[in-house]
């Protein structure tokens, strides 16, 4: 039988290695810029667009997305076809595939300063935005399925497992969390609402770690590091113990990001339950990963590649291993809200994301070009000054995560809070956020460095946009012989590995869901809960718009800590109408879910247009423009509208006269105002937003007086 002759695409490749470059280094930027932010407020840069609260997911989205996202792609491209012996299935997606995904990116990088955001953690982007996501996923998983069917190789790799599993795993993610009803081009409510909501989401944020920043790197270092090594993967058991074993654990685990909220306490002690389970699987793939290297340790001591995988082996295993201990609700207790929670995240990604993506760039690059590495020595100092940058990141992080923590559940002698005023926390832990804008700045250095290294490389190189290659045909499908392993009968079937994959996906997410949507006693109502008001709807949409949610959170939980600090905690019954849930994931400043009349309505404008004047020391940037930009009254009839048609109990017809309802409200809060001698127009931001805030908590204090 004579060999097929064909030719590997690495020009796709190149494009996506370009792209993973040029959007790390922009997202670690921005990164760095809101680093800065939290120790000097003047790093706001007195603009609207460049809040923390605008550029927080504008990172989260171009480090995940952006960098990671065309790193996935360059390495899936690269090691697709030749696992497979086969051209990508066509040329043509390739580049729809490439182009869509940068076009996504640049509409994130546009639409999120401008604060069109749905508030959902890393799902920001926009209904629209989020069609296209759908579309171009679609194009990738055609172009990967067509290659796999044209494969020379009868048995799908361990990579293509991985692969395969996170295609379909983030296509459902992704679905299932964007369920949205439209109100403009660029505005939209979720489905769900409340504990419903936020069960969602959540599903989705944890396992957009798992399948994103996870499955797919798992995939990477299962067809890289062999390669660096010249080492056959230790043990094809293990790897198949690992995958399927992870793939069913993990979709599970997302409710331990809602410890002591309203959700329901059974999912809780699901979510708990399984995120310990995930330490198994997890660390077998570690240690399948570091076990390949047996026998080849001085070859680490000499390759820089492997000393970067290596890191980020050891960085997964951490991060895996202190997941679930943070999902022990003794722990989660103390480092829920807090800066610890920003530590773990950032071992993950700058050790296991960031170092795995700069070793598989470094192997890589001198391939396609045909060359050798520029220098070994700039990749040996990339990689020093890299692993400082992550310690000196996130070691002050676990420190100041450890004092917030503390400091927020401590009391005196006397039985009060020793430390009552929130911010006393915030100027505590202020050094170490500038220790840790020093690592990442560091961190980015070294990216920075790499780039210039990789760049010479391939000045010295010549791109080989068609690499020659030949190989065999696959044979005609066999039956499986008697007594075969089953695995390696599923291993030739990339269909029945997808269907397989997706059943075990859905298990976890099913068992979960369908209780809390489907019996109303996971949710129980309160009586005196009422559908916000016209104004309300304009200020919480504002409130989603500035970022707010990204620095306050929205959930008392039941500590005497807490409802000492804060006021009741919060009930299930309370989000019924909060389309999306804006419980947080962090507390920058103090949760906000008691704030309805506690202060006046001065008290907020001054708050709002001058943070440190109201309170000393505060890093909040100020909010002078709400001021003086108008509330966009044409949008009210269509939000209560959207809003009524997904369970909101406006009344037939409300639409119709909602501005008049709105402007009677407004008008009250700006004589309220104008008492205390500020003027401003009953239309401005400013009003909408006081209103919001002043009715947070108000209905369970009605409740009470009943």
């Amino acid at each position: 039988m004579q060999p097929d002759k064909f030719y590997y695409d690495n020009k796709i490749v190149r494009d996506f290695a370009i792209a993973t470059m040029v959007w790390g280094i922009i997202g670690m930027l921005v990164g760095l810029l809101a680093a800065t932010q939290l120790f000097s407020p003047a790093a706001n840069l007195g603009s609207q667009y460049t809040t923390f609260g605008r550029i927080r997911p504008l990172h989260t989205n171009a480090v995940i997305f952006a960098f990671v996202g065309n790193a996935i792609f360059m390495g899936v491209y690269y090691s697709l076809q030749r696992l497979l012996k086969a051209r990508m299935y066509s040329n043509v997606l390739s580049k729809i595939h490439f182009w869509g995904w940068q076009l996504i990116i640049v509409a994130a990088a546009i639409t999120l300063p401008l604060g069109l955001t749905t508030s959902h953690e890393y799902a920001e982007l926009e209904w629209p935005i989020d069609i296209a996501i759908t579309v171009i996923w679609v194009v990738f998983g055609i172009n990967m399925f067509g290659t796999i069917f044209k494969r020379r190789e009868k048995h799908l790799y361990v990579a293509i497992w991985f692969y395969i599993a996170t295609f379909v795993t983030v296509a459902v993610l992704h679905i299932v969390n964007s369920f949205e009803i439209p109100v403009s081009a660029f505005k939209s409510y979720y489905l769900y609402a409340g504990v419903q909501d936020a069960l969602v989401q959540w599903w989705y944020g944890h396992n957009a770690v798992a399948f994103f920043l996870t499955t797919p790197y798992l995939g990477l270092m299962y067809y890289f590091l062999p390669k660096m090594a010249n080492r056959p993967v230790y043990s094809y058991k293990l790897s198949i113990l690992h995958f399927w074993s992870l793939i069913f654990i993990y979709i599970w685990a997302g409710p331990h990001h809602l410890l002591y909220t309203s959700l329901p306490g059974w999912a809780q002690s699901l979510g708990v339950a399984f995120s310990i389970m995930l330490i198994a699987p997890s660390w077998g793939g570690m240690i399948n990963g570091l076990l390949t290297l047996r026998g080849a340790w001085d070859k680490v001591r000499d390759d820089v590649t492997l000393k970067f995988m290596v890191v980020a082996l050891t960085a997964y295993g951490m991060a895996t291993f202190e997941g679930p201990m943070l999902s022990l609700k003794e722990v989660n207790a103390i480092a829920h809200f807090t800066d610890w929670i920003v530590a773990h995240v950032h071992v993950g990604a700058l050790g296991w994301n960031g170092f795995l993506t700069f070793g598989v760039m470094y192997w890589l690059i001198p391939r396609i070009y045909k060359t050798e590495l520029y220098s070994k020595k700039l990749a040996s100092v990339h990689f020093w000054i890299g692993t400082l940058g992550i310690l000196f990141y996130a070691i002050p992080m676990y420190w100041s995560g450890f004092t917030q923590g503390l400091m927020w559940k401590e009391f005196t002698e006397e039985g009060m809070l020793k430390y009552p005023a929130f911010i006393e926390t915030t100027i505590r832990i202020i050094p170490m956020h500038m220790l840790r804008a020093l690592g990442g700045a560091m961190y980015l250095g070294g990216v920075l460095i790499m780039a210039y290294n990789l760049v010479k490389t391939a000045r010295a190189g010549s791109l080989v946009e068609q690499e020659y290659a030949e190989a065999l045909p696959l044979p005609v499908e066999e039956k499986p012989a008697q007594g075969e392993f089953w695995h390696k009968v599923l291993e030739r079937k990339p269909m029945a590995m997808l269907v397989v994959s997706l059943i075990v996906i859905l298990i976890g997410g099913i068992v979960e869901m369908v209780p809390t949507f489907f019996i109303s006693s996971n949710v129980p109502t309160i009586a005196s809960v009422k559908p916000y008001t016209p104004l309300e709807v304009q200020g919480r949409d504002l409130y989603i718009k500035e970022g707010c949610v990204n620095c306050h959170s929205q959930t008392v939980r039941p500590f005497r800590s807490e409802t000492e600090r804060y006021g009741e905690y919060s009930k299930a019954g309370e989000f019924v109408y909060d389309h999306p849930f804006l419980w947080g994931s962090k507390r920058t400043g103090p949760d906000l879910h008691r704030v309805g009349g506690k202060y006046s309505h001065a008290w907020h404008f001054n708050h709002l247009i001058d943070p440190a004047s109201m309170t000393p020391g505060s890093i909040m940037p100020a909010y002078d423009w709400l001021a003086v930009q108008e509330v966009d009254t044409t949008t009210t009839a269509p939000k209560i509208k959207a809003l009524r048609k997904i369970g909101v109990p406006y009344a037939e017809g409300f639409e119709k006269i909602a501005n008049q309802d709105l402007m009677k409200q407004a008008n009250e809060i700006a004589a309220g105002l104008k008492a205390d001698n500020i003027e401003v127009s009953p239309t401005s931001e400013m009003v909408a937003i006081i209103a919001y805030l002043q009715r947070l908590g108000v209905d369970i204090k009605a409740d009470k007086k009943n």
